[in-house]
């Protein structure tokens, strides 16, 4: 069996989880915040600079689930 990828990506407070798998490419993560999601750049999710309630706010537009929030204490954050 194929292992799931998982990305993450933490600004202290909260951690960005990326589920490539369920992704559907909508767009709608870097059309909301393209200074933080951004599919052309290496990592393609920065948190650094921006606050954490605007990224949870563009996180829970997600329409696939590929992406979630998980608070730094490492408990899933339910949206």
């Amino acid at each position: 069996m194929k292992k799931e990828i998982v990305k993450r990506y933490s600004n202290g407070e909260i951690t960005v989880v990326w589920q490539p798998s369920l992704c559907v490419h909508s767009g709608i993560c870097a059309r909301g915040l393209p200074k933080v999601f951004d599919p052309r750049r290496r990592p393609w999710v920065i948190l650094e600079g921006f606050d954490t309630e605007t990224i949870v706010n563009q996180v829970e537009r997600c329409p696939s689930g590929a992406l979630s929030i998980e608070r730094v204490t490492g408990e899933p954050q339910k949206l």
